[in-house]
């Protein structure tokens, strides 16, 4: 009897003196406690997030989508099927509007993805001041969209415009900039080109400075001048930057309104600047057809998610 006591007693006193944790070191259980405060304070801003999304932009998808077959009448819906479709394919305006959106991503990518790019190469090529340079770049984006407006306004004005002074003391012919069927667009695209440029002139200048300096001594070791090293160092090293700022900047062009909407009032002289998303404005609130706007903004959602898709793949790729 005494063997088994004493075994006992033996574990006992194990148990008992086992060594202590170190100082300072927490338990486990401190340890779950806090990892758990830190995944929910996580999760917390995560769910917010979420709930931002949903509620702002994946709920008005979902009811857009639902809307583009329905009709409101009296307060209520119904289902039409495939007639508010058939009813904006109808419209004459559905066709100008989108030549009009593409004649405006064709200008903007003429002139605002070519801008940036250049204004990137130039700021990047000087050593002392860039600071400031990238500020005065960038203060456009800072402006709010209708003091920008305004400001083109005073320059497009056909009467007393900075631009049309400007043409006077050269002894050239005035423009009627936004009452001209055919300049309207232009004026509208470089407007657009001005208050957007910053954003990408500073990603772009971004890319310039990850670019090795070796590579441009090569090329000047090579004889290379100042196009060349830009042709064969600068476009390689950036054209994936350059891709996905393509697809971002066709992305957004095809959405434009602001920029039309107040310098032309959105149709503009003959409809010249009517583009895709102004139609949608104009079904839903100025011809309380909701269900036409709606089928009208499936359309051009379609559209663009397969330009979205494509600007993930290349996101990918270059993540990889």
């Amino acid at each position: 009897m005494s063997a088994p006591s004493l075994t006992k007693t033996t574990a006992v006193t194990s148990r008992r003196t086992a060594p202590p944790r170190p100082a300072g070191r927490p338990s486990r259980g401190e340890r779950f406690s806090r990892g758990l405060r830190r995944n929910l304070t996580a999760h917390g801003f995560l769910i917010g997030a979420v709930l931002c999304f949903a509620v702002f932009s994946w709920y008005p998808m979902i009811r857009e989508f639902f809307l583009a077959f329905q009709k409101t009448e009296a307060g209520g819906t119904h289902w039409v099927g495939l007639d508010n479709l058939r009813t904006v394919v109808n419209d004459p305006a559905f066709w100008q509007a989108w030549r009009n959106t593409l004649l405006f991503t064709l200008l903007a990518l003429l002139i605002g993805f070519a801008v940036p790019f250049l204004v990137a190469i130039v700021i990047n090529e000087f050593r002392h001041g860039q600071g400031y340079l990238r500020l005065l770049v960038y203060l456009p984006v800072m402006l709010p969209p209708v003091a920008s407006v305004l400001l083109f306004k005073y320059l497009y004005d056909p009467g007393y415009g900075l631009l049309n002074e400007i043409l006077r003391f050269l002894h050239l012919p005035e423009q009627q900039w936004l009452q001209d069927p055919d300049l309207a667009m232009p004026s509208v695209v470089i407007a657009a080109t001005w208050m957007n440029m910053g954003g990408a002139t500073l990603i772009y200048l971004a890319a310039l400075q990850g670019i090795p300096g070796e590579l441009y001594e090569a090329a000047e070791l090579d004889g290379a001048g100042l196009l060349r090293k830009i042709w064969h160092v600068t476009v390689p090293q950036t054209r994936l930057i350059l891709s996905l700022m393509l697809l971002m900047q066709i992305i957004a062009t095809m959405q434009v309104f602001i920029e039309p909407f107040l310098l032309t009032g959105g149709a503009g002289p003959e409809g010249s600047t009517t583009t895709v998303v102004y139609l949608i404005y104009q079904y839903a609130f100025n011809f309380n057809n909701y269900g036409a706007a709606a089928a009208l903004g499936l359309l051009l959602l379609v559209l663009l998610a397969g330009f979205s898709a494509a600007y993930a793949r290349l996101s990918r790729a270059r993540d990889e």
